[in-house]
């Protein structure tokens, strides 16, 4: 595999919501308001966008049926079903390094807050002319 093959596999799945998505609809075909609720937390217009790009990737088919009411589902494609594997694979690891990870998070951002919060009261954080110049989260006048 070229490292350019590589980079568009890698680009085609990278986004926040496309992984999710794809998971979703790995359970089976899936109309718009269903994915909105099974997503969680994704607007109606980012899943919108997410889906054009995962139909133009070749990774899902978009179906309308002609009713009334109008009705529209989207499934995986043969490749798009390629991808249940490696996505249940990085499933099962999130749910089980998911919690370490986000204490590393918590971890780091605490660490940052701390040297961000010695560095004013040291002053070496400079100042840009105000009282609680922001820069660091700090209020402390100078």
């Amino acid at each position: 595999m070229t490292s350019s093959a590589l980079s568009t596999s890698a680009g085609t799945i990278a986004s926040k919501w496309a992984v999710v998505v794809l998971f979703a609809l790995s359970r089976g075909p899936r109309r718009h308001g269903e994915l909105v609720d099974l997503v969680g937390g994704i607007s109606r217009k980012v899943l919108t966008q997410t889906l054009r790009r995962l139909q133009s990737y070749g990774l899902i088919e978009r179906r309308a049926y002609a009713e009334a009411p109008p009705r529209v589902e989207y499934s995986l494609t043969d490749l798009g079903q390629t991808l249940t594997g490696p996505i249940a694979a990085l499933t099962d690891w999130a749910k089980t390094y998911g919690d370490a990870v986000a204490n590393f998070q918590e971890a780091a951002q605490r660490t940052i807050r701390f040297l961000r919060t010695s560095a004013c009261a040291s002053g070496s954080c400079p100042p840009r002319g105000r009282v609680g110049h922001g820069r660091c989260g700090t209020s402390a006048a100078r």
